[in-house]
């Protein structure tokens, strides 16, 4: 994975010169001062580990699963938001993590939490490294190692009876796929993150993929888990369901690494559809096409892909960067929002979900466009991310963030973050262009997925941006929605989550961290607000 932006190299493409010059006039983006630093120019501290520290992981790990070498430190320093991007490309490794541990399996990972208690060091669990709120950079300034899971890589077992697979949490999603995919099945979960994201981190960040409408968040299709903690392992989830107490399983969904470290995953898998449709549907305005994708998701049909893009992203284009400001999918007029339905299933059940669809959509004021715009999306859907490298290459500043709340609320959240994104950084100098798209529903709500361009600002862009997402915190807060649907909670959103869970929540929550890292090792000022900070 590039170090510096995201994904295969290969596959980076710069923008054309007509978008350069659509950014420069719309926003008054200018190329920055400085091209981004070169690896070996990155500024990495010194390793905090001395010898008898790294001697005693290599006896757990073996020589070769302790690194603190200056590339790979680089290479596992924090995660993939654009804020994370933007201090990697200036140089600043400053979370760099003092070296990088490669487990091999369950015995290892719980050994090395041990040896890092006893010996004051934090752990960071390091999956595909995709994190985009502050999840792989620790508080608290102590030395730290990061707790690298690729060689934790197995699909252990597939039981075909009960459609089940355990994995193991460092396996990726693409392996994982073509593995399953060997024995005629699938896990049916792809979100943007698909091409580099693990096993690992879709169960502790809570997941959603692009398929949710029809296969669900990762979360629901969590049925076991097997977790390390400094205190030992725990073992949850010996049915699909269960009365026997609270779910613990819930417990570590989401952790995010702060209580523990997710060595296996047991998860539902599916027959591999016989048959897989896409297609594009075209309705007046967003309050419209929101309410079309209410009336699915609670009367059904249900898609197993359901999306709408706002008026401003539909006109953009924003998959496709030879399209930006194009227009609606079909040349008419901007002010038209794009939806986009995928099926799967056999072939009967395909046609019959379409036709009923159609049906509900046409009856909801919706035009159907075909499958082009469907097909489009699909073929483009994990391409974003690299445009964003694009757009941060001509000194542009792009971010993405998401909520979600139920269907009363959804219109009020949406104006209100809106309003957030374009006070905060017009107030700043910096005039943004936002755009907005459902991208999961369910029959009680929906989640909303913002994406900001905008200048980067002039002296310090993260702090410039951090100043906005503040904004847009508090309102996200104060409008009812939640401060996260499927990014996590990290360091970016602690603060927020406390609000949102209230301070007897934040005190359960630091109850368990503290039984089950009494040394306060996992991830520490991740998801769990220190006590001082009440």
């Amino acid at each position: 994975m590039l170090w510096s932006g995201w994904g295969d190299p290969e596959r980076a493409a710069p923008l054309p010169e007509s978008v350069v010059g659509l950014l420069r006039d719309m926003l008054g983006v200018r190329p920055a001062e400085r091209p981004p630093a070169a690896l070996d120019a990155v500024d990495v501290p010194a390793c905090r580990l001395n010898d008898e520290d790294l001697t005693a992981l290599a006896k757990i790990v073996g020589d070769s699963g302790v690194r603190a070498d200056t590339e790979t430190r680089v290479r596992h320093t924090r995660g993939k938001s654009t804020p994370d991007l933007l201090r990697i490309r200036s140089g600043d490794a400053g979370d760099a993590p003092d070296a990088v541990v490669l487990p091999g399996g369950h015995d290892e990972v719980l050994a090395v939490l041990g040896l890092c208690a006893e010996r004051g060091i934090a752990v960071v669990p390091f999956g595909g490294g995709t994190s985009v709120v502050g999840g792989l950079a620790p508080a608290g300034g102590a030395a730290f190692v990061a707790l690298d899971l690729r060689r934790m890589n197995a699909l252990v077992s597939v039981d075909e009876v009960s459609r089940t697979a355990v994995l193991q949490p460092g396996l990726r999603a693409p392996d994982a796929e073509a593995r399953l995919a060997e024995r005629g099945y699938t896990l049916g979960h792809f979100p943007q993150s698909f091409e580099w994201a693990s096993i690992g981190g879709f169960a502790a960040a809570r997941s959603s993929g692009q398929a949710s409408a029809g296969y669900g968040r990762f979360d629901d299709m969590v049925v076991g888990l097997t977790v390390a903690t400094p205190e030992g392992t725990l073992d949850l989830g010996r049915a699909p369901k269960s009365a026997a107490g609270p779910d613990l399983r819930q417990l570590v969904l989401g952790s995010e690494g702060a209580l523990g470290v997710i060595t296996s995953v047991t998860a539902r898998i599916h027959p591999v559809p016989e048959a897989r449709e896409y297609e594009g549907w075209r309705f007046a305005s967003f309050a419209e096409g929101t309410a079309a994708l209410r009336r699915l998701a609670q009367d059904g049909p249900q898609p197993t892909v359901l999306r709408l893009s706002d008026e401003t992203e539909t006109m953009i284009g924003l998959a496709d960067p030879t399209a930006i400001g194009a227009g609606s999918p079909d040349g008419g007029p901007p002010s038209q929002c794009l939806a986009v339905l995928g099926f799967e299933g056999t072939a009967r059940q395909v046609a019959d979900r379409r036709a009923a669809a159609a049906e509900a959509l046409r009856a909801a004021g919706g035009e159907p466009l075909g499958a082009e715009p469907g097909e489009k999306w699909e073929r483009g859907r994990f391409d974003a991310p690299y445009l964003r490298d694009a757009l941060l290459d001509v000194g542009a500043f792009v971010e993405t963030l998401e909520t979600a709340a139920f269907w009363r609320d959804v219109p009020r959240l949406y104006e209100a973050v809106r309003t957030a994104l374009i006070g905060a950084l017009s107030g700043a100098g910096t005039p943004p262009l936002v755009m907005c798209h459902i991208s999961h529903v369910y029959p009680s709500g929906a989640s909303l997925y913002f994406t900001v361009v905008s200048a980067q600002g002039k002296d310090d862009p993260v702090a410039h941006w951090d100043r906005a997402k503040r904004a847009v915190n508090d309102a996200i807060i104060d409008a009812g929605g939640t401060i996260s649907h499927h990014h996590g909670v990290g360091t970016d959103h602690r603060d927020w989550y406390a609000r949102e869970i209230g301070p007897l929540g934040v005190a359960v929550l630091r109850a368990v961290k503290e039984r089950v890292d009494p040394a306060g090792i996992l991830n520490p000022g991740v998801l769990v607000p220190p006590a001082a900070e009440e």
